[in-house]
């Protein structure tokens, strides 16, 4: 019988060329930045790639940093606002202060599903897993731009969707061409409960040359990465149906912790915003 309500539309596929295979041997994005970020689960072909590429891009690692504390003061922020479910699309390798840390110190009960590809993240996610029995920490090896599966999947439906979730995609769309995170951005507004949160941070040019900017996108190609650079207003832009809480700025600009962060350079790679889904607040 009808009840009168319409049924949402199932999320749209996403077509994308297939994966490359596993090739330790060639850079790898989630080794790179974990090296940039000071860890220890890279190859010299990483350290290799990350010195290339810190040579076109001065401050590069001081970058990544401010890109990875962005993400904490975001779900530190939600967390302390009430939000207790958090799903983290292209989590990476586990690093320190990782979401569900920063979280579970302000909301032990909070939820947390990573989600990855890349096989290795997946092994070193599994073993921390292993820490966690009771079950707040899940990790879901998928691709992101299988949106339509990856929704579909028991840790996600697990999720109570009459409460508020936040979905992180930290460094992430800058690896998709122009339609793809429009696609992934409407399949989870869809999906989502009114009142959830979408934060964004993306790479930029920011004070790069067009000549920089050339070379740096090959040396991605070299590890077999696509890098789109996109600016504020097409950042801006992917936070469409969400109510931006700031505007989008330099990652280590968006609601500094200290007062010293706040005078971080202003030019950087990474920009981020977060957006809410208006509704309910948690």
């Amino acid at each position: 019988m009808s009840t009168g309500e319409s049924t949402p539309a199932a999320p749209a596929a996403i077509d994308h060329p297939p994966l490359m295979p596993y090739d330790p041997s060639i850079p790898n994005v989630a080794r790179v930045y974990d090296f940039l970020l000071g860890g220890k689960n890279n190859f010299a072909v990483d350290r290799t790639a990350a010195a290339r590429l810190t040579q076109l891009v001065p401050g590069l690692q001081r970058h990544a940093l401010y890109n990875r504390m962005f993400l904490q003061r975001v779900v530190h922020d939600l967390a302390l606002a009430g939000v207790r479910q958090f799903v983290d699309l292209g989590s990476g390798l586990p690093t320190q202060d990782n979401v569900h840390e920063v979280v579970h110190r302000v909301a032990p009960d909070a939820r947390i599903v990573y989600i990855d590809i890349d096989q290795m993240a997946a092994v070193h996610a599994r073993a921390l897993l292993a820490r966690h029995p009771d079950g707040l920490v899940r990790f879901v090896e998928a691709d992101v731009r299988e949106i339509t599966d990856l929704l579909a999947r028991p840790e996600l439906a697990a999720l109570d969707r009459s409460r508020p979730i936040a979905v992180t995609a930290v460094a992430l769309f800058h690896f998709m061409p122009s339609t793809q995170p429009k696609q992934i951005v409407t399949a989870l507004r869809e999906w989502l409960p009114r009142g959830s949160y979408l934060a964004i941070s993306h790479a930029t040019p920011g004070t790069m040359s067009p000549q920089d900017v050339k070379t740096a996108l090959a040396e991605y190609q070299r590890a077999n990465l696509q890098l789109h650079l996109r600016s504020p207003q097409q950042v801006r832009d992917l936070f469409n149906g969400f109510q931006l809480q700031d505007d989008i700025a330099p990652v280590q600009l968006w609601r500094p912790e200290f007062a010293d962060d706040a005078q971080a350079p202003e030019g950087g790679h990474f920009i981020g915003g977060l957006g809410w889904l208006k509704g309910d607040r948690p």
